[in-house]
Order: structure tokens, then C-alpha cells, then sequence
């Protein structure tokens, strides 16, 4: 019997983090031969992570350019994923999460008429243009999809009340899987700064914020808040991996340069930031792949935004929504900082992401899908 040829498609560092380890799973099952697409709407972030995943592409579009708008992105996936997809003649496309890359690799399987399989299906805000374009990207694959992975119960109900009934999974969130390879009690940072901060003496708080629906006014108020943050605190260090979007990096010029006990440092290589994480005191993020990462780690997380696709964390004690108004996240940052109890009902939480074996669900159901194996049991917390 031929082996499957099951293709992966991704294009940023979130992505690659949790589709390396399902690109591995994948090549090592007998049946199946693992393909890996990506489009590299990231390329620097996403290349250091497929470094740390020793994967390698079987067909690169190297789409990036500067200053790239959603337009240049998707019409560019398209275009690429035409040959990619003509050439290495996939039984099945996989997309994960909610990207530009995401929704142009699940179009384009629809229209060479390949099933499509969605890794981290069934997130919602309900909410259009927040995350924008990310909250479209997703429902809009929902709409193509076959088989949908999805990471919790709630995002399986959030596509059931969307009439879709068929062909969802309950797996865990990959992510799991990919900090069982990447953290290490004995672990050494490239970055010499990370290994030179007072751990444990200090309270390490890991900052990243980049959404497109942050810009302007709420980047600001964030920024503001974090700088009040570091000043009033003696007690913190500061550590933010600034992301590489111009706009970004504009803000972070302006509000935090010289700010007192704050390390601005280039983007991580992901086994740097998932160490990064397992060290530090406290996580504040716009970023989704945290929400999930940190309470994994037990470090709690303070969401710089106004709502969260990812209610699980917030329902479990996890993860807080801070919102994007200086006030607000200074006074709910100062709790976690001053007030011990607090902090430690937050880092006790019970994580509701998975227990590391989302790969192996996903890799069994797709074998299902193509009658070569049993039907999984979905994952329940």
C-alpha cells in the first residue's frame, strides 16, 4: 500500500512551533510519508525555529518582503502553494491556526481539491477585526476544512453551534508536545544577557506584544504601562523580545529605550524563549501560542488585550485579561508583583492545553480519516 503523502504548511514562528513536532510525529509513522511546505510569511523567526527542530522544508516560497500587507501575503501563498502543491502531489494539506498563510494553504488545497486538515481549529472571539485578520483567517477554514484538530471541548462546541459535526478531534494543543523537547533544567542561553538575569533573586517578567489590532493608541497605552511598570518596581527585570515589524519596533524606540530594568533584546529562537518562560516570573503577551506555553510552565499570564479566543486559561485561573489601558495593566501586573497569594493561585492553576501527546491524536486521526488505524479518543482535561 503507497504511503500517505501528508504535506504541512506554515509560514511563521508560532506556526513552526507547533507544527515541527507533528511534522516528526508524522515521518515517524510507516504509513505515512511527511511532507513540510512552508511559505515563510516569517523568515528569520521561522528559520530559527526550524533549526531547533532540525526540519527541513521540501519546498520553501520565500514569500516575505518588507513592509508586507495581508494582500502581498495571500495572494503570494496562492500563487507559490500552485506549484508546491502540483509537485509533491499531497493526499492531504495541513494548516494550522489562524494566518494569512493559513487561510491562502487551505484555499489553494480547495481549489487542486486536496482534503484539508486544521491543526488548532474551532478558537473564536466572535469578534471580526479582533484578532484581525486572525479571527477571519480561521472561521474562513473552518468553511474548508475536513478534519478539524481541535485543542479543547470548547473549541470542538464552538464549531458544533456552527453546524459543522463531522471529522472534529479533540487532540490538546501541540504546543505541549514541543516544550517536552525544548526545555531543560540545564539549559544555556546563546542570548549571554538571559544567562546574566537574577533569577529567582529578582522577578523576570517576559513581555512580548505585536498584533496588528494593538497598533497605534493601545500599543502606546501598553508601552506606557510597561515602562511604569519597570520604574516602580525595583524588584523586576523586564525582558521583552522585540518583534521584528517596523511598527513595533517604532513604539518600543519611542516608550521603552532607556527605560530603567528593561532588556530589550531581538527576537528568540524558540527553545530560548520557551526557557526564557520557564525561568521567569510572570508572562504579559498579545500573543496566543503563550496563553498556552506559560500555564504549562506554571507561570501566570496577563493577556494585553481586550478579549481572548482562548477562554480555557481564563476559566482555569491562568490567564487574566489585562486590556490595552495603562492603568489597568499596571494595577493588575502591581497584584501579581506585590501580593503573593494572588500570584500563587494564578501559578497553580491547572493547565487546560493537553498533556503532550496532541501530535500522536492528530497523527492517528488522519490515519482514520484514510481507513489505516482506529479512531482516536479525544482528549479530555
Amino acid at each position: 500500500m503507497d504511503k500517505l503523502r501528508i504535506m504541512s504548511v506554515f509560514g511563521t514562528r508560532p506556526e513552526a512551533i507547533k507544527m515541527c513536532p507533528l511534522v516528526k510525529e508524522l515521518a515517524a509513522r510507516e504509513d505515512v510519508e511527511s511532507l513540510c511546505c512552508v511559505t515563510a510569511q516569517h523568515r528569520q523567526m521561522l528559520d530559527s525555529v526550524l533549526d531547533v527542530f532540525a526540519v527541513k522544508p521540501d519546498w520553501d516560497l520565500d514569500i516575505m518582503t518588507p513592509r508586507q500587507t495581508l494582500s502581498t501575503i495571500t495572494s503570494k501563498c496562492l500563487t507559490g502553494m500552485d506549484e508546491a502543491i502540483e509537485a509533491l502531489k499531497p493526499d492531504m494539506i495541513l494548516v494550522h491556526g489562524d494566518t494569512s498563510t493559513t487561510f491562502a494553504g487551505a484555499l489553494s488545497a480547495f481549489y487542486h481539491q486536496v482534503p484539508v486538515g486544521h491543526v488548532e481549529a474551532g478558537l473564536r472571539t466572535y469578534d471580526k477585526y479582533s484578532p484581525f485578520p486572525e479571527e477571519m483567517n480561521r472561521k474562513l477554514v473552518s468553511s474548508i476544512a475536513d478534519l478539524y484538530f481541535c485543542p479543547t471541548v470548547n473549541n470542538k462546541n464552538n464549531l458544533l453551534r456552527e453546524h459543522i459535526t463531522q471529522g472534529l478531534f479533540v487532540t490538546g494543543n501541540t504546543v505541549i508536545d514541543a516544550l517536552k523537547t525544548t526545555v531543560r533544567a540545564d539549559y544555556r542561553f546563546a542570548t549571554e544577557e538571559l544567562n546574566r538575569l537574577p533569577y529567582g533573586e529578582k522577578k523576570v517578567l517576559l513581555v512580548t506584544c505585536h498584533r496588528r489590532e494593538n497598533y497605534g493608541e493601545p500599543m502606546r497605552s501598553i508601552m506606557l504601562a510597561l515602562r511604569q511598570i519597570a520604574e516602580e518596581n525595583r524588584d523586576v527585570e523586564l525582558v521583552y523580545p522585540v518583534h521584528l515589524s517596523p511598527v513595533v519596533r517604532e513604539a518600543v524606540d519611542q516608550y521603552l529605550r532607556g527605560a530603567p530594568r528593561v532588556h530589550l533584546i531581538d527576537p528568540l529562537p524558540a527553545d530560548e524563549m520557551h526557557n526564557l518562560m520557564a525561568r521567569c516570573y510572570l508572562v504579559m503577551t498579545d500573543s496566543g501560542g503563550l496563553q498556552e506555553e506559560a500555564p504549562a510552565l506554571g507561570k501566570p499570564v496577563l493577556v494585553l488585550r481586550r478579549e481572548t479566543e482562548r477562554p480555557e486559561a481564563v476559566a482555569a485561573g491562568t490567564v487574566k485579561l489585562a486590556g490595552v489601558v495603562q492603568d489597568d495593566i499596571v494595577t493588575m501586573a502591581h497584584r501579581l508583583i506585590r501580593d503573593k497569594a494572588a500570584y500563587e493561585t494564578m501559578a497553580h492553576a491547572a493547565n487546560p492545553y493537553g498533556d503532550g501527546h496532541a501530535c500522536r491524536r492528530i497523527a492517528d486521526a488522519i490515519l482514520w480519516h484514510f481507513g489505516r488505524g482506529a479512531k482516536p479518543e479525544d482528549y479530555t482535561a
